[in-house]
């Protein structure tokens, strides 16, 4: 925690003075982020850092390996669909970036299963991605299982993304585009899924 909190102090002595305009102008004005950007909690994947952006230019949306449920409407807990309900029909995002990583753990668990206590929440999140597993593992090797399912993982999600109706109006109206990423953190590099269903290099 100390170190948190001597971060902490470095921004309010440097870095709030510079940006003390922005902040004023976002308490008073309000967000108005340019895109809603859906990605994993990894803790070394940061979507502000990736796209260089400022306070109030995304509205980040984070879990377990980047994924969306199907549409589901219910008495349960849905952390995931309300943030995307908010950043969609709120603040009317005209971007939704699904963002999957390089050594998702996530992933890893969903291919190789569990090693630590995850069976209260984790394991059955993880399965929402099951398909995609299901679909590497039947056309890819083992050594490339892991990368091949992180990148349909993010095709996935963005299925499950359509089954929303108030996704899929805004998508066909065109108020809304979807865009699949996928961030290599050993690289640097970010890919974006293209219309063959191929992802390349920004």
């Amino acid at each position: 925690m100390d170190k948190l909190i001597e971060g902490y102090r470095h921004f309010r002595g440097t870095t709030w003075p510079d940006r003390r305009a922005l902040f004023e102008k976002l308490a008073r004005e309000g967000q108005r982020p340019r895109a809603l950007v859906l990605a994993c909690s990894d803790s070394r994947v940061d979507p502000t850092m990736v796209f260089d952006a400022a306070p109030g230019e995304m509205f980040v949306v984070r879990n377990v390996a980047n994924l969306v449920p199907p549409y589901m409407p219910d008495a349960n807990y849905h952390g995931t669909s309300a943030a995307l309900e908010f950043g969609v029909c709120v603040l009317e995002v005209p971007d939704l970036i699904v963002m999957g990583h390089a050594m998702c753990g996530g992933i890893h668990a969903l291919l190789r299963g569990y090693r630590d206590p995850t069976s209260d929440f984790v394991s059955d999140w993880i399965q929402i991605a099951a398909p995609a597993r299901d679909r590497v593992l039947t056309c890819t090797a083992v050594d490339q299982a892991q990368q091949a399912c992180e990148y349909e993982a993010v095709k996935l999600t963005l299925a499950n993304l359509k089954t929303f109706p108030w996704i899929a109006q805004r998508v066909r109206d065109g108020r809304l585009h979807l865009h699949g990423a996928y961030f290599d953190i050993r690289s640097g590099i970010l890919e974006l899924l293209g219309k063959d269903g191929g992802f390349a290099p920004a």
